[in-house]
Protein backbone atom coordinates (compact mmCIF):
# COMPACT_ATOMS: atom_id res chain seq x y z
CA UNK A 1 0.00 0.00 0.00
CA UNK A 2 0.98 3.49 -0.51
CA UNK A 3 1.22 6.38 2.13
CA UNK A 4 -2.13 7.59 2.91
CA UNK A 5 -3.17 10.70 1.73
CA UNK A 6 -3.97 14.18 2.83
CA UNK A 7 -5.60 16.61 1.76
CA UNK A 8 -2.22 18.71 0.53
CA UNK A 9 -1.87 16.07 -2.01
CA UNK A 10 -5.34 17.44 -3.23
CA UNK A 11 -4.62 18.72 -7.16
CA UNK A 12 -6.39 18.44 -10.54
CA UNK A 13 -5.56 15.12 -12.29
CA UNK A 14 -3.31 14.96 -15.19
CA UNK A 15 -6.18 12.05 -16.94
CA UNK A 16 -4.78 12.63 -20.94
CA UNK A 17 -6.27 9.45 -22.16
CA UNK A 18 -8.71 8.37 -19.65
CA UNK A 19 -11.98 6.92 -20.95
CA UNK A 20 -14.44 9.61 -20.20
CA UNK A 21 -18.48 9.30 -18.78
CA UNK A 22 -19.23 12.87 -19.56
CA UNK A 23 -18.86 16.54 -17.29
CA UNK A 24 -19.61 14.57 -14.18
CA UNK A 25 -16.64 12.31 -14.69
CA UNK A 26 -14.57 15.29 -15.63
CA UNK A 27 -15.91 17.49 -12.61
CA UNK A 28 -14.86 14.06 -10.01
CA UNK A 29 -11.65 13.18 -12.16
CA UNK A 30 -10.52 16.54 -10.27
CA UNK A 31 -11.77 15.78 -7.14
CA UNK A 32 -9.11 12.94 -6.79
CA UNK A 33 -5.38 12.58 -5.20
CA UNK A 34 -3.02 9.90 -5.86
CA UNK A 35 -4.84 6.56 -3.15
CA UNK A 36 -3.20 4.33 -0.66
CA UNK A 37 -4.99 0.94 -1.79
CA UNK A 38 -3.04 0.00 -5.18
CA UNK A 39 0.06 -1.60 -6.17
CA UNK A 40 1.51 -1.54 -9.82
CA UNK A 41 1.73 -4.66 -11.80
CA UNK A 42 3.91 -4.15 -14.65
CA UNK A 43 1.70 -1.39 -16.46
CA UNK A 44 -1.31 -1.91 -14.54
CA UNK A 45 -2.27 -1.08 -11.63
CA UNK A 46 -4.03 -3.37 -8.97
CA UNK A 47 -6.69 -2.11 -6.83
CA UNK A 48 -7.01 -3.48 -3.89
CA UNK A 49 -10.21 -0.98 -2.25
CA UNK A 50 -12.78 -3.86 -2.75
CA UNK A 51 -13.02 -7.60 -3.73
CA UNK A 52 -13.04 -6.77 -7.34
CA UNK A 53 -8.92 -5.86 -7.11
CA UNK A 54 -9.69 -4.61 -10.67
CA UNK A 55 -6.22 -5.01 -12.71
CA UNK A 56 -6.40 -1.54 -14.26
CA UNK A 57 -4.86 -0.52 -17.72
CA UNK A 58 -3.44 3.33 -18.37
CA UNK A 59 -6.10 5.22 -18.83
CA UNK A 60 -8.76 3.04 -17.68
CA UNK A 61 -11.19 3.30 -14.41
CA UNK A 62 -11.89 0.32 -12.42
CA UNK A 63 -15.37 -1.16 -11.69
CA UNK A 64 -16.55 1.52 -9.74
CA UNK A 65 -15.76 3.95 -12.05
CA UNK A 66 -14.56 6.71 -9.50
CA UNK A 67 -10.91 4.97 -8.77
CA UNK A 68 -8.84 5.04 -12.40
CA UNK A 69 -5.04 5.39 -13.47
CA UNK A 70 -3.55 8.44 -14.96
CA UNK A 71 0.26 8.18 -15.78
CA UNK A 72 0.69 4.95 -13.75
CA UNK A 73 -0.55 6.55 -10.55
CA UNK A 74 -4.41 5.46 -9.13
CA UNK A 75 -5.76 8.59 -8.62
CA UNK A 76 -9.25 8.15 -5.67
CA UNK A 77 -11.95 10.33 -4.47
CA UNK A 78 -11.14 13.23 -1.94
CA UNK A 79 -11.97 16.22 -0.60
CA UNK A 80 -16.01 16.63 -1.39
CA UNK A 81 -19.09 15.14 -0.72
CA UNK A 82 -22.34 14.39 -2.19
CA UNK A 83 -24.34 14.02 0.56
CA UNK A 84 -24.12 14.62 4.91
CA UNK A 85 -26.57 15.02 7.07
CA UNK A 86 -27.14 14.17 10.40
CA UNK A 87 -29.08 10.68 11.62
CA UNK A 88 -29.91 8.92 14.51
CA UNK A 89 -27.77 6.09 14.74
CA UNK A 90 -30.58 3.55 14.50
CA UNK A 91 -30.76 4.61 11.00
CA UNK A 92 -27.50 2.90 10.09
CA UNK A 93 -29.10 0.93 11.61
CA UNK A 94 -26.94 0.32 14.69
CA UNK A 95 -29.07 -0.95 17.83
CA UNK A 96 -25.60 -1.67 19.91
CA UNK A 97 -23.70 1.10 19.26
CA UNK A 98 -24.03 4.00 20.74
CA UNK A 99 -27.70 3.83 21.17
CA UNK A 100 -29.96 7.41 21.23
CA UNK A 101 -26.59 9.41 19.51
CA UNK A 102 -26.86 11.12 16.08
CA UNK A 103 -24.33 10.29 13.51
CA UNK A 104 -22.96 12.90 11.09
CA UNK A 105 -22.84 10.83 8.25
CA UNK A 106 -21.47 11.68 4.50
CA UNK A 107 -20.88 9.62 1.17
CA UNK A 108 -19.73 10.81 -2.14
CA UNK A 109 -20.11 9.21 -5.67
CA UNK A 110 -19.42 5.73 -6.84
CA UNK A 111 -20.10 2.01 -5.89
CA UNK A 112 -18.76 -1.37 -6.81
CA UNK A 113 -21.88 -3.06 -7.12
CA UNK A 114 -25.24 -2.07 -9.36
CA UNK A 115 -27.83 -2.94 -7.22
CA UNK A 116 -31.50 -1.90 -9.26
CA UNK A 117 -32.98 -1.48 -5.85
CA UNK A 118 -30.75 1.29 -4.11
CA UNK A 119 -32.25 3.98 -2.25
CA UNK A 120 -28.90 5.74 -2.43
CA UNK A 121 -28.87 4.98 -6.24
CA UNK A 122 -28.67 9.10 -7.56
CA UNK A 123 -25.05 8.70 -5.65
CA UNK A 124 -23.91 5.28 -5.53
CA UNK A 125 -24.69 4.76 -9.33
CA UNK A 126 -22.81 8.19 -10.54
CA UNK A 127 -20.93 7.27 -13.73
CA UNK A 128 -22.63 3.99 -14.15
CA UNK A 129 -26.34 5.62 -14.93
CA UNK A 130 -27.13 9.02 -16.49
CA UNK A 131 -29.49 9.86 -14.25
CA UNK A 132 -27.60 9.63 -11.13
CA UNK A 133 -26.07 12.41 -10.65
CA UNK A 134 -26.00 15.44 -7.48
CA UNK A 135 -24.16 18.59 -7.02
CA UNK A 136 -20.99 17.69 -5.02
CA UNK A 137 -19.50 20.21 -2.51
CA UNK A 138 -15.94 20.57 -1.59
CA UNK A 139 -14.81 20.39 2.04
CA UNK A 140 -12.23 19.57 4.09
CA UNK A 141 -12.24 17.01 7.05
CA UNK A 142 -11.45 19.99 9.75
CA UNK A 143 -15.31 21.09 8.50
CA UNK A 144 -16.86 17.82 8.72
CA UNK A 145 -15.41 17.67 12.36
CA UNK A 146 -16.91 21.28 13.12
CA UNK A 147 -20.09 20.40 11.61
CA UNK A 148 -20.46 16.90 13.74
CA UNK A 149 -20.02 18.54 16.71
CA UNK A 150 -21.92 21.79 15.63
CA UNK A 151 -24.94 19.14 15.02
CA UNK A 152 -23.92 17.31 18.55
CA UNK A 153 -23.26 14.53 16.92
CA UNK A 154 -21.40 11.44 18.70
CA UNK A 155 -20.27 9.63 15.58
CA UNK A 156 -18.76 10.14 12.08
CA UNK A 157 -20.05 7.78 10.02
CA UNK A 158 -19.24 7.35 5.96
CA UNK A 159 -22.66 5.59 4.21
CA UNK A 160 -24.66 6.49 1.16
CA UNK A 161 -22.25 5.53 -1.57
CA UNK A 162 -20.28 2.03 -1.09
CA UNK A 163 -17.46 3.52 1.69
CA UNK A 164 -14.46 0.87 0.84
CA UNK A 165 -14.11 2.51 -2.91
CA UNK A 166 -13.51 6.39 -1.18
CA UNK A 167 -11.75 4.83 1.88
CA UNK A 168 -8.85 7.23 1.67
CA UNK A 169 -11.25 10.35 1.96
CA UNK A 170 -12.93 8.22 4.49
CA UNK A 171 -9.72 8.01 6.49
CA UNK A 172 -9.11 11.69 6.10
CA UNK A 173 -11.98 12.13 8.01
CA UNK A 174 -11.75 10.03 10.73
CA UNK A 175 -8.42 10.52 11.77
CA UNK A 176 -9.71 14.35 11.98
CA UNK A 177 -12.69 12.86 14.17
CA UNK A 178 -10.64 10.82 16.24
CA UNK A 179 -8.87 13.88 17.51
CA UNK A 180 -11.93 15.47 18.47
CA UNK A 181 -13.38 12.38 20.50
CA UNK A 182 -15.98 11.09 17.89
CA UNK A 183 -16.28 6.98 17.37
CA UNK A 184 -16.49 6.08 13.79
CA UNK A 185 -18.45 3.48 11.47
CA UNK A 186 -18.19 2.14 7.98
CA UNK A 187 -21.67 1.43 6.67
CA UNK A 188 -20.82 -0.79 3.78
CA UNK A 189 -21.48 -3.91 1.10
CA UNK A 190 -19.02 -5.95 2.63
CA UNK A 191 -17.00 -6.66 -0.11
CA UNK A 192 -13.43 -6.12 1.26
CA UNK A 193 -9.78 -7.07 1.05
CA UNK A 194 -7.94 -7.65 3.90
CA UNK A 195 -5.82 -4.43 2.43
CA UNK A 196 -8.61 -2.39 3.03
CA UNK A 197 -9.32 -3.66 6.23
CA UNK A 198 -5.86 -3.10 7.96
CA UNK A 199 -6.22 0.05 6.26
CA UNK A 200 -9.10 1.13 8.08
CA UNK A 201 -8.98 -0.96 11.34
CA UNK A 202 -7.23 2.00 13.42
CA UNK A 203 -9.72 4.55 12.85
CA UNK A 204 -13.40 2.52 13.01
CA UNK A 205 -15.02 1.18 15.57
CA UNK A 206 -17.92 -0.42 13.93
CA UNK A 207 -18.97 -1.66 10.96
CA UNK A 208 -22.05 -2.44 9.30
CA UNK A 209 -22.18 -5.09 5.94
CA UNK A 210 -25.48 -5.78 4.13
CA UNK A 211 -25.94 -9.29 3.54
CA UNK A 212 -28.24 -9.23 0.43
CA UNK A 213 -28.87 -12.65 -0.25
CA UNK A 214 -27.99 -16.40 0.48
CA UNK A 215 -28.00 -16.80 -3.27
CA UNK A 216 -24.97 -17.10 -5.13
CA UNK A 217 -26.53 -15.89 -8.59
CA UNK A 218 -28.56 -13.44 -6.81
CA UNK A 219 -25.20 -11.36 -6.02
CA UNK A 220 -23.46 -12.06 -9.20
CA UNK A 221 -26.69 -10.49 -10.39
CA UNK A 222 -25.84 -7.65 -8.26
CA UNK A 223 -22.09 -6.78 -8.92
CA UNK A 224 -20.42 -9.07 -6.43
CA UNK A 225 -20.30 -12.49 -5.02
CA UNK A 226 -21.69 -14.41 -1.83
CA UNK A 227 -18.33 -15.78 -0.43
CA UNK A 228 -16.34 -12.63 -1.01
CA UNK A 229 -19.07 -10.91 1.67
CA UNK A 230 -19.65 -13.89 3.54
CA UNK A 231 -15.38 -13.55 3.77
CA UNK A 232 -15.78 -9.70 4.92
CA UNK A 233 -18.27 -10.63 7.43
CA UNK A 234 -15.86 -13.22 9.20
CA UNK A 235 -12.91 -11.18 8.82
CA UNK A 236 -14.42 -7.60 9.75
CA UNK A 237 -15.86 -9.78 12.97
CA UNK A 238 -12.17 -11.33 13.76
CA UNK A 239 -10.87 -8.02 14.03
CA UNK A 240 -12.80 -6.79 16.86
CA UNK A 241 -14.67 -4.21 15.72
CA UNK A 242 -18.39 -4.36 16.43
CA UNK A 243 -20.14 -5.61 13.78
CA UNK A 244 -23.93 -5.67 12.58
CA UNK A 245 -25.85 -7.00 9.71
CA UNK A 246 -28.88 -6.00 7.64
CA UNK A 247 -30.71 -7.82 5.30
CA UNK A 248 -33.69 -6.11 3.23
CA UNK A 249 -36.11 -8.84 2.76
CA UNK A 250 -37.42 -8.31 -1.27
CA UNK A 251 -40.12 -10.38 -1.98
CA UNK A 252 -39.39 -13.17 -4.56
CA UNK A 253 -36.08 -12.42 -4.17
CA UNK A 254 -34.33 -13.36 -0.79
CA UNK A 255 -37.65 -14.02 1.38
CA UNK A 256 -37.77 -17.72 1.05
CA UNK A 257 -37.53 -19.62 4.62
CA UNK A 258 -34.91 -21.41 3.05
CA UNK A 259 -32.30 -18.63 2.17
CA UNK A 260 -33.44 -16.71 5.45
CA UNK A 261 -32.37 -19.98 7.68
CA UNK A 262 -29.30 -20.10 5.84
CA UNK A 263 -28.21 -16.68 6.24
CA UNK A 264 -28.98 -16.80 10.09
CA UNK A 265 -27.28 -20.08 10.56
CA UNK A 266 -24.41 -18.27 9.34
CA UNK A 267 -24.29 -15.72 10.95
CA UNK A 268 -24.89 -17.73 14.16
CA UNK A 269 -21.92 -19.68 13.05
CA UNK A 270 -19.93 -16.14 13.01
CA UNK A 271 -21.23 -15.28 16.37
CA UNK A 272 -24.74 -15.95 17.70
CA UNK A 273 -24.24 -12.07 19.48
CA UNK A 274 -23.92 -10.30 16.21
CA UNK A 275 -27.03 -8.19 15.56
CA UNK A 276 -29.38 -9.19 12.47
CA UNK A 277 -31.73 -6.65 11.05
CA UNK A 278 -34.54 -7.19 8.55
CA UNK A 279 -35.57 -4.55 6.85
CA UNK A 280 -38.65 -3.58 4.66
CA UNK A 281 -38.32 -3.50 0.91
CA UNK A 282 -40.14 -0.76 -0.66
CA UNK A 283 -40.34 -0.44 -4.41
CA UNK A 284 -37.15 1.98 -5.64
CA UNK A 285 -34.72 3.01 -8.63
CA UNK A 286 -35.41 -0.11 -10.90
CA UNK A 287 -37.22 -2.51 -9.43
CA UNK A 288 -40.23 -1.54 -8.78
CA UNK A 289 -42.64 -5.61 -9.62
CA UNK A 290 -42.19 -6.84 -6.25
CA UNK A 291 -44.79 -5.86 -3.95
CA UNK A 292 -43.18 -4.58 -0.73
CA UNK A 293 -42.45 -6.41 2.31
CA UNK A 294 -45.49 -6.86 5.07
CA UNK A 295 -45.08 -6.41 8.51
CA UNK A 296 -45.76 -9.75 8.93
CA UNK A 297 -43.13 -11.13 6.30
CA UNK A 298 -40.45 -9.18 8.92
CA UNK A 299 -41.72 -10.82 11.25
CA UNK A 300 -41.28 -14.35 10.38
CA UNK A 301 -37.75 -13.61 9.20
CA UNK A 302 -37.21 -12.09 12.30
CA UNK A 303 -38.64 -15.69 14.27
CA UNK A 304 -36.13 -17.29 11.97
CA UNK A 305 -33.36 -15.43 13.03
CA UNK A 306 -34.40 -16.44 16.46
CA UNK A 307 -35.20 -19.83 15.97
CA UNK A 308 -31.53 -20.39 14.21
CA UNK A 309 -29.98 -19.78 17.44
CA UNK A 310 -29.10 -15.44 17.08
CA UNK A 311 -29.55 -13.26 20.31
CA UNK A 312 -30.57 -10.40 18.58
CA UNK A 313 -33.09 -10.05 15.73
CA UNK A 314 -34.25 -6.77 14.58
CA UNK A 315 -37.50 -6.08 12.37
CA UNK A 316 -36.68 -2.66 11.47
CA UNK A 317 -37.95 0.07 9.32
CA UNK A 318 -41.94 -0.32 10.53
CA UNK A 319 -41.93 1.19 13.24
CA UNK A 320 -44.66 0.08 16.06
CA UNK A 321 -45.95 -2.78 13.02
CA UNK A 322 -43.43 -5.70 14.12
CA UNK A 323 -44.33 -6.46 17.79
CA UNK A 324 -41.39 -6.59 20.05
CA UNK A 325 -39.06 -7.27 17.53
CA UNK A 326 -37.62 -3.72 17.72
CA UNK A 327 -36.52 -4.26 21.35
CA UNK A 328 -33.11 -5.22 22.92
CA UNK A 329 -34.18 -7.90 25.41
CA UNK A 330 -31.31 -9.84 27.46
CA UNK A 331 -30.36 -13.38 25.80
CA UNK A 332 -29.96 -14.88 29.86
CA UNK A 333 -33.14 -13.70 31.36
CA UNK A 334 -35.21 -12.40 28.57
CA UNK A 335 -36.03 -9.06 29.70
CA UNK A 336 -36.37 -6.08 27.73
CA UNK A 337 -33.25 -3.95 28.10
CA UNK A 338 -33.86 -1.47 25.28
CA UNK A 339 -37.01 -0.68 24.36
CA UNK A 340 -37.54 1.19 20.81
CA UNK A 341 -40.39 2.64 18.43
CA UNK A 342 -38.21 3.43 15.14
CA UNK A 343 -35.63 6.21 16.30
CA UNK A 344 -37.14 6.51 19.46
CA UNK A 345 -36.02 5.03 22.81
CA UNK A 346 -38.68 4.38 25.20
CA UNK A 347 -36.26 2.49 27.93
CA UNK A 348 -32.99 2.11 28.32
CA UNK A 349 -31.95 -0.15 31.21
CA UNK A 350 -28.66 -1.72 30.30
CA UNK A 351 -25.70 -0.59 32.96
CA UNK A 352 -22.57 1.45 32.84
CA UNK A 353 -20.59 -2.18 32.17
CA UNK A 354 -22.58 -3.07 29.52
CA UNK A 355 -25.06 -5.62 31.45
CA UNK A 356 -28.56 -6.80 31.98
CA UNK A 357 -29.55 -5.28 35.24
CA UNK A 358 -31.39 -7.98 36.47
CA UNK A 359 -29.18 -11.20 35.95
CA UNK A 360 -25.96 -9.30 35.16
CA UNK A 361 -25.33 -11.16 32.12
CA UNK A 362 -23.63 -8.86 29.61
CA UNK A 363 -25.38 -7.12 26.47
CA UNK A 364 -22.14 -7.51 23.62
CA UNK A 365 -22.10 -3.75 22.24
CA UNK A 366 -20.42 -0.73 22.85
CA UNK A 367 -22.65 1.36 25.27
CA UNK A 368 -21.79 4.69 27.12
CA UNK A 369 -23.78 7.15 28.97
CA UNK A 370 -27.75 6.30 29.07
CA UNK A 371 -29.37 8.37 25.93
CA UNK A 372 -32.24 10.88 26.27
CA UNK A 373 -35.54 8.85 26.36
CA UNK A 374 -38.80 9.30 24.08
CA UNK A 375 -37.18 11.94 22.60
CA UNK A 376 -38.56 12.74 18.71
CA UNK A 377 -35.06 11.81 16.53
CA UNK A 378 -35.07 12.45 12.74
CA UNK A 379 -32.76 12.88 10.01
CA UNK A 380 -31.31 15.93 9.67
CA UNK A 381 -29.99 18.15 6.68
CA UNK A 382 -26.82 20.13 7.86
CA UNK A 383 -25.22 23.06 5.78
CA UNK A 384 -21.67 23.09 4.96
CA UNK A 385 -20.40 26.71 4.63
Amino acid sequence: MRPAATVSDTKPASVEGLAKFGPLAEALDRETVVGTLWRSEGPKLRCVACGHRCLIAPGRRGICRVRFNANGELRVPFGYVAAVQSDPVEKKPFFHFHPGSDALTFGMMGCDFHCGYCQNWVTSQALRDPAASVPIRKVTPERLVRTALEQRARLMVSSYNEPLITAEWAVAVFKEAASAGLACAFVSNGNLTPEALEFIRPWIQAYKIDLKSFDDQHYRSLGGTLEKVLEGIRAVHASGLWLEIVTLIIPGFNNSEEELRAIARFLASVSPNIPWHVTAFHRDYKLTEPPNTTAAQLVRAAEIGKEEGLHFVYAGNLPGRVGSNENTNCPGCGTPVVSRKGYVLQEYRVTLEGRCPDCKQPIPGVWKTPPSLNSPRWPRPVHLS
